[in-house]
Parts: structure tokens; sequence; C-alpha cells
């Protein structure tokens, strides 16, 4: 597809979330007034899925726990309504990750992220929430000869070109690697959406347009200074993720990165039987700059990822969204990924602004004596690793011992991103080199060095 073909497939294309873009979305709920306690067990600080779960989870955990959530904007906003809906079992961000950084425990954090999974999926049956929920697994594909290899071609689940292209059919399809349990699909704003219902139906309030400016202990509680007033807490729990919270101290932790999305217009009954797509499966190719791509419970592709864009400054800006030159590339590839689709337009373009860390998946502190806990740095798969998180946090907070709180995963912090203007050159040059390993194979010398050291960037 040539440049113009690719602006014309998304003329007409609106900026807007396509899981936000619905009438069955919520109304606003209303802000902290007066009527509202003042004195809580569990504050939670965050209305995406790490602060939905954790708030959810307290009153499953501890039925009649006071449990006050906040949201400076609206439940669902961010990156948990605008991500790709892969709901992984992987709470290390992949096995090389987790085998690499932590190789005594992996089988163990393997375990627990497939639990966690299947805990998802028998909330999501045990209260009827209706976000198109589909366990049908992951494809990896590969679209450069260099990498084939990482797929493992002597392992049970790699498929040959021909054997990948019975599965979804790319001319592009080099290989690729079939893991059926490990991911599902889902629709996830209506995921949260249900979280939030089923949270408020034991109990909860949850107070939207509400910001919490500043936390600090007062004897055997947390005071939260809001722009609503003040509430005191027992226990509070931060989930803000990419977006800087009270505490100084998480700031560092993290740099936000904005992933860009684009969604097709439905596709005829001829058109999905061209691909020979099940629409449960989720497909990501094998580069660092990798798209991930599904089928919607409405017969759209989803067709997201490539540029994962750093602004300097740590700057997050709704204007960072419309970025025109990353959702061109995102048009030209998808075209060389299905050219069975030629004509094919896009209707929804959107950006999200998501956390990532040095070590490519969530780290937990403590703040106030153990009386603040919190959690960050998903970087691209909090969908399902935030529920693990959520009763991690809560373990933490309440001074329990127990298999998560043990783990070296929750225990260890990485290494933190530098102030700028090192962050931003660090990044950029560490962006340019992963796209020079995709084009060639080989890491260079920056890479190698990172690898060393212990630290990445990714989305």
């Amino acid at each position: 597809m040539s440049t113009r073909s690719a602006v014309d497939a998304l003329a007409g294309s609106v900026l807007r979330p396509l899981w936000l873009d619905t009438p069955d979305r919520p109304a606003p709920r209303p802000p902290l007034s007066d009527a509202d306690p003042r004195h809580v067990d569990l504050l939670v600080v965050g209305g995406g899925f790490t602060g939905l779960w954790t708030a959810l989870r307290a009153v499953e955990r501890a039925p009649g726990t006071s449990v006050l959530l906040v949201e400076a904007d609206r439940v669902a906003e961010h990156a948990t309504g605008r991500n790709g809906g892969f709901c992984e079992a992987s709470i290390t961000h992949g096995e090389a990750n987790g085998r690499g950084r932590w190789p005594d425990e992996y089988d163990d954090l393997h375990r627990l992220g497939v639990r966690n999974l299947d805990e998802i999926e028998a909330t999501v049956a045990r209260l009827g929430i209706e976000c198109g929920f589909a366990r049908g697994g992951s494809l990896t594909v590969a679209t450069r000869p260099h990498e084939v290899a990482a797929l493992r071609p002597d392992d049970e689940g790699f498929l040959d070109a021909a054997a990948v292209r019975r599965v979804v059919d790319s001319p592009t399809y080099l290989a690729g690697r079939l893991e059926r349990d490990t991911t599902a699909v889902l629709d996830p704003a209506r995921l949260a959406w249900g979280l939030a219902d089923a949270a408020e139906a034991q109990g909860v309030r949850i107070a939207e347009g509400t910001r919490v400016e500043r936390l600090r202990r007062s004897g055997p509680v947390v005071v939260a200074s809001t722009d609503r007033g003040e509430v005191r807490a027992d226990r509070v729990v931060l989930a803000t993720n990419a977006f800087p919270g009270p505490l100084r101290r998480t700031r560092w932790a993290t740099v936000p990165v904005y992933d860009h999305v684009l969604a097709t217009e439905p596709l005829t009954d001829d058109q999905l039987a061209a691909l020979g797509w099940d629409p449960s499966l989720g497909v990501a190719d094998s580069g660092n700059r990798f798209h991930y791509y599904r089928v919607t419970p409405d017969r759209r592709i989803l067709w997201g990822g490539y540029d994962a864009v750093y602004h300097f400054g740590r700057s997050i800006d709704p204007a960072h969204e419309d970025r025109a030159a990353t959702y061109t590339a995102l048009a030209e590839n998808f075209a060389r990924t299905f050219p069975q689709l030629a004509g094919t337009r896009f209707t929804h373009r959107w950006a999200g602004v998501i956390d990532t860390s040095t070590r490519f998946c969530a780290l937990f502190g403590t703040a106030h004596r153990g009386r603040t806990t919190w959690v960050t740095g998903f970087t691209g798969l909090g969908v399902g690793a935030s529920r693990f998180a959520a009763d991690t946090a809560l373990d933490l907070v309440q001074g329990l011992d127990t298999e998560r709180t043990r783990l070296g995963m929750v225990r260890s912090r990485p290494v933190p991103f530098p102030p700028e203007p090192l962050a931003w050159l660090g990044i950029t040059i560490t962006t340019w080199s992963l796209a020079r390993e995709d084009a060639t194979g080989r890491r260079n010398a920056w890479l190698r060095l990172l690898d060393r050291l212990g630290l990445g960037f990714d989305s």
C-alpha cells in the first residue's frame, strides 16, 4: 500500500477508542461529596484495572470492608479502555523475561499467572460480565527469516509457513507458534464497567472526577488531600500507573509511552472466510516493533502496536494521541499483512498512554510505614496482570506473609529511568537500535549493554 492509499484508508476515521465509542458507556459517576464517609478502611486511587480489581478483591476477601475508589477522570478512560483486549496469563511480560530475571522462581510465576487467568475467567462467568471473553489462545508469527528460530521449531506448538497460514492466512507469515491456553481476548472497557458495577454492588463507593493531590501519615491513618476535601484511610493502594501519583518516589520507576491502535470497518463473511481466522485467537508478530491484532466481537480487525512513542520530559498530553505518521505506518503495514483485504477502511484510530518499567513488568512498593502500597510498570500486559497485582497489593498493605509477597519479583525493584535529557536520549537510542535489530537480526553494542545491565524499553 502506498502512503496515499494508507491516508485514504484512514480518511473519515474518528479519533476515539473503539471500546469507549458506544451508547452503553455508563454515565459519569458523581465526584466525592460531603455526603460520603471521610474515614474508610481502604482508599484506592485510580479507576483502571488495577484499582478496580483492588476494590473488588478487597470486599470479596473481607466482606464489610469500607472501600472508597477515587478516579481523577472516568473509569476505564485511559489505558484500561484503550488497549487491544488481550488478557494474558504471563505476569512477567513473557517467558524469556521471566526466566531471565527470576530463573529460580519462574515456574511458580508461571503457575500463579495461569491461575490468575483462570480466576479472571471464573469471575467474568460468576458475575455475568458480558465482555466477549474468549480464551482461544495466541498465535505468534515470524515475518522475517531471522525470527523463525526464536519460535523454537523443535518444540510442540511450532507451525511452519504452510501450517501457520491455515490458522490465519497472510503471505507475510514464515512460521508461527500457537499457544492455546494462556491468552484470552475480551472487550476491556466492558470488563472494567462490569468490575465497577460488581464492586459497587458490594458496597464500594466509586467517585469519579476526584483527584488525590497529597498523601501524608497522621498517626494510625493516612490522610489523602483531594480536590474535594480530605479523606482519612486506614490503608491506601495507589494504582495511577502511567500518571504521576501523590508519592514522589514512584515517579522515576516508569516512563509514559504512547501506544497507537486502528480498527477497521466490520468485515463481511467472505472477508473473514478469506482469512480463516478464529476470532477467539489473538495474534502478534515477533519484531521488537511488533503489531498485535485480533477480531472484535463485531467483526472488525483491531490492529495496534509498532510505534512505542516516548515524549520528552515524560510528557502526557491529549495532543500526543493524533500522530499521523504512526497511523499511516500502521495502515501500510496492515495492507502488507492482509492484501486480500484491499480496500478495507479504518473507522477508528486512537492512542493511550501506558507505563513501562526497565524490567517490563509490574513493581511494588510501600510507604507510610506500610499503610500505603503502590503498584505500577505493567508495560502493556496489565489487562491480566492487574488482578494478580491487586491481590499482591492487598497482601502488602495488610502486612500479610503470602506466596505472592515472598516472590523476588515483588520484593525487588528495577533500575529507575534517569532524569532528562538522559531518559529521552537513552530511549531514542534504544528505539533506533531495536528497529535495526528487526531489520538485521543482530543486537548492536548498545542493546547488548542493556542486556548485561538487565535494562530495557518496551511497550
